[in-house]
């Protein structure tokens, strides 16, 4: 597997792959000692620099920055994308450049660029999973922001949270089950080929540089106030053309000149992005027209009010349901893995009869006192910050820990057999049954649903560094402690800036932040509180159709594997109701660049299309975020 991109979409559910395709056949015939004594003796390497000052600084510093790249994508799209290969080709080039300044005596070993990217990925991935949900709803539905030292000490708890649970599932996933964990593989072989080719990585890492730098120009010439000569537009319309009456940019449909949704196309994969581009023409080129023709979509005098915060109004009802019906029924579709789980239950937490002998790995492994203590702790300050915060009861935080610790399980197992860790529908199970714990509680249903799909994420992404340095033979304590310091300095980036691009409510559903994520969640939080009488008419035909639809794609899949790649992803034909038609169409363009390169170019498309894309993300969201900033400052008007 070649791409670094991690399938951790809010809501998303494409259709998870059949688990027969990711089962190991040869090490599950061998017992968990044997195991653990063949890596012990062949793969590990543990004595090698691995945790060093060095390598920590600059995993959180990569990390810190990345995190404000995902932070604005997934604003925008509702998508979360790795961070690890980005890093660690960052780190090489950047390690040869201070080597060649003299500043490193030494090159980076391959443990010390695995202990990079496991900060990195920490900072950059683990820490921003509810700011561009649940956090995001709560703006949407209270209108306030929650204080900074609030915002901080729930998102440092969540990503600790998350971290802990992890722990008991490591032996049994990793060592004893050896998923697969696609990403976290792909993450290990680019390692390897760039500790094995210095050449071959130089060539990515100018690839990577050149792309932001490109990313980086577009922002600037785009956002930054310059002249009229060299300023280039926010968009290109389509000509005078119409629909209903009115230019096809009241109804979201222009080009955005933005390379961030092509490069994120390229890496999303073409189905999706078919699908996306399938649905927003029948969201926005039919059902919207319709849907102001009679009235279901109120705007002023002359079509004043139209636009997208009016349309996706109406529209994330059937959007939402899509998702969230497919999300569910695609996790239900994994009960095997869900029977595994439970039925392993007593091995992931170490318990049940022990040998007598000394096992060697408790030498290395992170040890389950950690858990235990680490879990109260993090745990305990969720609770606080619930009850003294949000207002949610103890007993109700009590269930929201316990119910997370279980379905984090299952969000692990299926990222390990199919690299998509199902953060919405982990969060949708808990809002769910707050919904009729708490009836009528908005904010208790968005931040119990919250700890769910936070700590879920950070388990998930721990999991997956591990399953890096496992293949690569490092210390998982060694590598535990990465992530848990990667977490600091997620956390010191990620807030801050999340109040900088999002200064207040009404900037979350306008064409520059659309917060898909957020806007789901919010839905459903409402719709669980004020039922559907609140709706229109053709909303709530739409929530129960979007509904069917839901069940229906992922249940064609089933029946007919065969023809998948002609069957729409529920994701992005969800995905597109609740985010403007431009989106879709720019993503639409990167994954078609992306299915020309494969034909044509395979080598090259699997050496540089993540790479090229990641570069153009990093950069123009970089610089879009640094240029926020200034104009926050009123450096820039």
């Amino acid at each position: 597997m070649s791409d670094e991109h991690k399938h951790t979409v809010e809501e998303e559910s494409e259709g998870f792959p059949d688990l027969e395709d990711f089962k190991e056949t040869e090490p599950q015939k061998k017992t968990p000692a044997q195991l653990d004594a063949e890596w012990l003796k062949n793969t590990y390497k543990g004595d090698i620099p691995q945790l060093t000052v060095r390598a920590v600084i600059m995993g959180a510093l990569l990390g810190g920055f990345m995190s404000l790249s995902n932070l604005y994508v997934g604003l925008k799209t509702g998508w979360g994308l790795g961070v690890a290969i980005t890093a660690c080709i960052l780190a090489f080039a950047i390690t040869k450049v201070l080597r060649t300044l003299n500043l490193f005596k030494t090159d980076m070993t391959i443990l010390e660029n695995n202990v990079m990217q496991t900060t990195a990925s920490s900072a950059g991935y683990s820490t921003g999973g509810t700011m561009v949900s649940a956090i995001s709803a709560y703006l949407l539905i209270t209108g306030t922001h929650m204080s900074w030292q609030v915002l901080g000490a729930w998102t440092l708890f969540l990503a600790a949270l998350g971290v802990m649970m992890a722990i008991p599932m490591k032996r049994q996933m990793i060592n004893a089950e050896q998923l697969r964990f696609p990403s976290g593989l792909a993450c290990a072989e680019t390692l390897k080929s760039l500790h094995a080719e210095g050449e071959e990585g130089m060539k990515k890492a100018q690839a990577l540089g050149c792309a932001g730098a490109l990313g980086a120009v577009v922002a600037w010439c785009r956002d930054a106030g310059l002249p009229k000569f060299i300023q280039i537009p926010g968009h290109l319309s389509f000509g005078n053309l119409t629909l209903g009456g009115f230019a096809l940019t009241k109804w979201t449909i222009h080009f955005d000149m933005s390379a961030i949704m092509i490069a994120a196309g390229a890496i999303m994969g073409w189905k999706v992005c078919w699908s996306l581009l399938l649905g927003a023409c029948i969201n926005y080129g039919i059902l919207a027209p319709w849907a102001v023709k009679i009235g279901a979509i109120p705007i002023g005098p002359d079509g004043a009010d139209l636009g997208y915060r009016a349309i996706v109004r109406w529209s994330t009802w059937a959007g939402a349901a899509i998702m969230v019906s497919s999300a569910l029924f695609s996790f239900a579709l994994q009960w095997r893995s869900i029977l595994t789980v439970f039925s392993g239950f007593a091995a992931t937490l170490g318990l049940g009869k022990k040998s007598s002998e000394r096992d060697p790995m408790d030498d290395i492994e992170v040890p389950n006192s950690w858990f235990l203590w680490g879990t109260l702790f993090s745990g305990l300050g969720c609770m606080a910050v619930m009850q003294y915060c949000f207002h949610t009861s103890w007993w109700m935080s009590i269930v929201a820990i316990l119910m997370t610790f279980f379905l984090a399980v299952v969000a692990c197992r299926v990222t390990g057999e199919t690299d998509t860790t199902p953060i919405g529908a982990m969060g949708k199970i808990t809002q769910l049954l707050f919904g009729v714990l708490a009836p009528g509680n908005h904010v208790t249903n968005l931040m119990t649903a919250g700890v769910t799909a936070g700590a879920a994420g950070s388990s998930a992404d721990l999991l997956t560094g591990l399953k890096t340095g496992y293949l690569l033979g490092a210390n998982p304590r060694k590598q535990f402690l990465a992530q848990f310091l990667g977490i600091f300095a997620g956390t010191l980036i990620v807030v801050p800036a999340f109040y900088i691009l999002v200064p207040d409510a009404a900037a979350l559903g306008s064409d520059k932040w659309p917060a898909p994520s957020a806007q789901v969640w919010a839905a459903v939080a409402r719709l669980l509180s004020e039922g559907f009488q609140a709706l229109h008419p053709t909303a709530r035909w739409g929530l129960f159709i979007g509904l069917g639809v839901g069940l229906l794609i992922p249940a064609l899949e089933l029946l007919f594997p065969k023809a998948r790649a002609y069957i729409p992803s529920a994701t992005g034909i969800g995905l597109a109701m609740v985010i403007p038609f431009f989106n879709s169409l720019s993503m639409f363009i990167g994954a078609l660049i992306t299915l020309y390169m494969e034909k044509k170019h395979q080598k090259a498309a699997d050496d540089y299309i993540v790479t090229t894309a990641s570069g153009i993300i990093a950069g123009e969201s970089l610089l879009g975020v640094f240029i926020a900033i200034l104009s926050a400052a009123g450096v820039l008007g």
